[in-house]
């Protein structure tokens, strides 16, 4: 067993981010300035986004693109019901309603054919509040189906949100996520989040990629709906005016969390190099299990590995998902679930008055999934340390084995 505790998922900082954050204290500017306007431009070339607005967290992303496609109340929002609630919690601050769908069974994304099913649900009954965008959420790092959407999307015009706070670096059929807006059929805004246990961090932060008009748009919206930007406004080209076109939100990137976030996309391929190696190695090693379901990958996807997230088949075991995280605690393993589906939380489930097996699907699959450690500051041996005490768990708790022993306990 291991000595020290090995942590969920923490940050991974050099000595270039230091050096670069330090630069920044000491420079004129420590809110947005010269080092957001570079971190957007190098983020938008590194996606193969037309344009980029650094924001402060992915979840002012969602709101600011929102915003920016001008929906309000008297619309409705389709997103996934495996989500982190703050993808649903824009959707309400919003004022649309959010509409729940949900999942495939394998890659746990928002389901096409179910997304296409409500709508034309919502259209038989004439539903007063039209469907203005779908929010795909790319769970744990894997694509969506972007074609499916994209079509279903056109056929209903409404816009697109990708929730891609997971999939930074992931790839959908040869292309970046972040880097479709220029070719999809319908308006497209895809929102990418930099908190501490991302692919890569500015600490706190986010990015919104879009076509450079709607993100015009979003960056006014972005601080309080002024004309101009600090930047504009206090450098020696700016000027002290500015007008304030709409009642907007407080959520600009500081140049103290560029500064993170321009080396650490340097550092991003490496990253996710290593994260698909410990994804490689938990699959091989946890993949001849009759217990566990491993993460899909399809072959038109490329995964970002955010998350590595293992299924239980509870049938199989004589345990639940909560006493098998306990015992993986007991080993000293630091794991998560990835999500309380957003039905089950009380806000919503009151408020909509949603049943645990409205969303069958998610209901099912939250009851058994553990999100193991998959980050580059992993060593060899964190990672067969998590090997091991997954492998005795299971060992210890085969469902098969129990029937063993009772067996041989009634022959007696």
């Amino acid at each position: 067993m291991r000595k020290a505790f090995l942590p969920f998922s923490p940050p991974l900082i050099g000595e270039a981010e230091i050096a670069e954050v330090a630069d920044t204290l000491r420079s004129d500017w420590i809110t947005t300035g010269p080092k957001v306007k570079r971190f957007e431009s190098e983020f938008a070339q590194a996606v193969g986004a037309p344009s980029a607005l650094a924001v402060s967290s992915c979840t002012a992303a969602l709101e600011v693109a929102l915003a920016a496609l001008k929906i309000s109340p008297g619309d409705s929002v389709i997103t996934t019901a495996m989500t982190f609630c703050s993808t649903v919690h824009a959707i309400e601050r919003s004022g649309a309603t959010p509409v729940l769908v949900d999942i495939e069974p394998d890659t746990l994304n928002l389901d096409p054919a179910r997304v296409r099913d409500t709508i034309g649900e919502l259209t038989r009954q004439s539903h007063s509040r039209r469907v203005r965008a779908i929010i795909p959420v790319h769970l744990y790092g894997h694509p969506c189906d972007m074609d499916a959407f994209f079509d279903i999307a056109s056929a209903h015009d409404c816009a697109i949100i990708e929730d891609a706070a997971h999939a930074l670096p992931a790839v959908y059929k040869g292309r970046t996520i972040g880097s479709m807006a220029d070719t999809a059929p319908v308006s497209t805004l895809t929102c990418f989040s930099f908190y501490a246990t991302k692919n890569m961090t500015t600490a706190e932060g986010g990015m919104l990629t879009g076509a450079s008009e709607l993100i015009d748009d979003a960056r006014i919206w972005a601080l309080h709906g002024m004309s101009r930007d600090a930047w504009k406004r206090y450098s020696s080209e700016g000027s002290w005016g500015y007008d304030v076109v709409c009642p907007g939100f407080k959520c600009n990137m500081t140049d103290i969390q560029a500064a993170l976030g321009l080396h650490q996309l340097q550092r991003l391929s490496a990253f996710h190099q290593r994260r698909s190696e410990i994804a490689r190695r938990y699959t091989e090693a946890f993949g001849v299990f009759d217990e566990f379901t491993t993460p899909v990958e399809r072959s038109w996807a490329g995964h970002a590995w955010h998350l590595y997230v293992l299924r239980l088949n509870l049938h199989e075991l004589a345990t639940t998902r909560d006493q098998f995280i306990t015992e993986l605690q007991r080993r000293k393993i630091g794991t998560s679930v990835h999500f309380i589906p957003v039905h089950l939380l009380s806000y919503y489930r009151d408020k909509y008055r949603y049943s645990p097996d409205d969303f069958p699907t998610a209901n099912r699959e939250f009851q058994r999934i553990v999100s193991l450690p998959c980050y580059p500051r992993m060593s060899d041996e964190d990672v067969a340390d998590v090997i091991q005490a997954v492998t005795e768990v299971v060992h210890a708790n085969r469902r098969r084995k129990q029937v063993a022993v009772q067996a041989s306990a009634a022959c007696t």
